[in-house]
């Protein structure tokens, strides 16, 4: 796993598969997803290499259910009993209560989808004993006030995350960077295409300067723009 410092209070880790970020709130720590099974070991050592305590981070807000973002999150609530949060029609696949929905694939996707589940762990996550649920609209107690914004399309109950106080957009896969070209565009293996284009613009009409996607590079400078350029070329559905 790599680390990342995007901000002197934010750090991306890296998985072979998606990515999770760091928020640091003096001697509190948020976790915004928490990557694939085994991942929290991984997490809680890349914790202490910043020289925090796992038992710092006090929450672990998912942007969806799905296994590279939600992953870890019990195997790291567990020792440090930090919150787990996730949008309310998301919650009951984080708890393990039903499997949750398949991606309906596009054809393209296909291969991209086989070639990125061959570098995901085997088995079954560790549940978080307890999941807090989240609806549009919630405010956060980290990053100074963090606005919870529903984006489904990807799944019905992904969530971004907006810090207004200072710029930072946590899209999870409402939004992707190309791992070649970097251009951004809709996050990829949706439920529901069109819902995904539909959040895609409403990420895109919100003010942010830093754009952190759940798959590739974010954009550290003048991310409003970036995204509202990238939505132009997407048919906004409705």
């Amino acid at each position: 796993m790599d680390v990342l410092e995007l901000l002197p209070r934010l750090h991306l880790l890296r998985f072979p598969v998606g990515q999770a970020y760091l928020w640091r709130d003096g001697d509190k720590l948020t976790l915004i997803d928490a990557g694939p099974i085994g991942s929290g070991r991984l997490i809680a050592d890349a914790v202490r290499a910043l020289g925090r305590a796992p038992s710092d981070v006090r929450r672990i807000v998912l942007t969806h259910f799905h296994e590279d973002h939600a992953g870890g999150a019990g195997e790291l609530a567990a020792p440090t009993g930090a919150e787990v949060l996730a949008h309310r029609l998301d919650a009951p696949f984080v708890r393990g209560a039903a499997p949750g929905p398949p991606p309906v694939f596009e054809d393209w996707e296909l291969p991209i989808h086989a070639e990125a589940a061959k570098h995901l762990p085997r088995g079954d996550p560790e549940r978080p004993e307890r999941v807090t649920e989240l609806s549009d609209g919630d405010v956060l107690d980290f990053g100074d006030g963090a606005r919870v914004v529903h984006v489904p399309g990807h799944t019905d109950g992904s969530i971004a995350l907006q810090l207004p106080e200072h710029g930072v957009l946590f899209t999870g896969d409402a939004v992707a960077a190309a791992p070649v070209t970097g251009s951004v565009m809709p996050g990829m293996f949706n439920l529901d295409r069109d819902r995904a284009v539909a959040s895609f613009h409403r990420l895109a009409d919100l003010d942010a300067d830093l754009a952190c996607f759940g798959h590739g590079d974010p954009v550290t400078g003048g991310a409003s723009a970036v995204l509202r350029k990238a939505a132009d070329t997407y048919a906004s559905p409705h």
